[in-house]
């Protein structure tokens, strides 16, 4: 990984939430300042940003607020040498039912982030994307030039934000750089996520499993190499304009996926299929699995943890992770909800 850049401040959005808490987390140890961008909520939550040792806060400035409001976003960007932008509603299923808030937060928001990166002058900006953008797998493995197709609300809204982003690099010389993250995973996520899902059920005794479509493939990216790729891409000043996928590069369905989390558990597993966690027919992203050979070639970045065997020792720091969890184990593993 390259030296940091002298200033070191650094501004993150979505700070409180799985991905963003460890992305800060490890910045701090890297000795960086980070203005942490939170959502505001009425009991002054920070998220998983209250997991952070006191001894690396010093250098923690949080700021509470919602990227939809110019204010908040300039005031959280002051002195900030570069950008990690992360804030984004990301639940699928929700984006059936409230399409309009995601366009607003992903696209708009996004537009104000970028403005105010652009009056501040920033060295790097770092926009997180999604592989959703792809859509079920044209070819495999997806590069970066694989078309964008928006198959659920949540996806066309990312390809917008995307675009702006884009839009900020050809207009305004706004050094951008895009980074797509395949299917992340790790400690901290939040339930309604495919590994938290079937884990928390394994963990409250169930030996049914209420899951959606198992036979989907996925990408599955420990959260230490994600954010590993994101700050090599923020330190980085190579690639503006250019977009990046951050992917392990191994595919496995959800079926095989319930069979390795149930030998890492020692329990015998069924799977009902629950319609309600199924997506609309064509909505349904059917495969994913990354080409990440142009981020090894141009930023020097690779998986730490690649292949089966690299998704299994992933998911066992995750499950030991769960497994004295009890509150969040009863929480994931309630009744499906959005």
């Amino acid at each position: 990984m390259t030296k940091p850049n002298k200033r070191k401040k650094i501004l993150v959005t979505g700070a409180e939430g799985f991905i963003g808490s460890h992305l800060v987390e490890r910045l701090l140890r890297l000795n960086y300042e980070v203005n942490a961008l939170v959502l505001y909520n009425s009991f002054s939550d920070e998220g998983w940003l209250s997991d952070i040792s006191v001894e690396f806060r010093e250098k923690l400035f949080i700021f509470f607020g919602d990227i939809r409001d110019v204010t908040t976003v300039d005031a959280a960007m002051e002195g900030c040498d570069a950008v990690i932008h992360l804030a984004s509603l990301i639940t699928i299923p929700y984006s059936y039912k409230a399409p309009t808030s995601y366009f607003e937060t992903n696209v708009i928001g996004t537009v104000n982030v970028l403005s105010s990166a652009k009056r501040n002058a920033v060295r790097r900006f770092v926009h997180t994307s999604t592989s959703e953008v792809y859509g079920s797998a044209q070819q495999i493995p997806i590069c970066e030039s694989h078309p964008l197709v928006g198959q659920s609300p949540y996806s066309a809204s990312k390809i917008g934000a995307d675009q702006a982003a884009h839009s900020f690099f050809t207009s305004f010389e706004l050094p951008v750089v895009i980074a797509r993250p395949f299917n992340t995973f790790g400690p901290r996520q939040s339930g309604r996520a495919i590994i938290p899902t079937i884990m928390s059920q394994i963990l409250a005794g169930r030996t049914v499993l209420n899951l959606g479509d198992i036979t989907t493939t996925r990408d599955f990216n420990y959260v230490a190499d994600t954010i590993n790729g994101l700050i090599m891409l923020a330190e980085s000043d190579v690639g503006s304009g250019e977009v990046y996928n951050i992917g392990s590069g191994f595919e496995i369905s959800i079926a095989d996926l319930c069979e390795v989390i149930a030998g890492i558990a020692v329990r015998e597993i069924a799977i009902l299929n629950d319609e309600g966690r199924r997506r609309p027919p064509k909505s349904e992203v059917n495969r994913l699995c990354a080409d990440n050979s142009k981020i090894a070639r141009d930023i020097g970045w690779k998986p730490s943890l690649s292949g089966k065997e690299g998704l299994v020792r992933g998911l066992r720091a995750t499950f030991e992770w769960l497994t004295n969890r009890e509150e969040l184990v009863a929480r994931y593993s309630e009744k499906y909800r959005f």
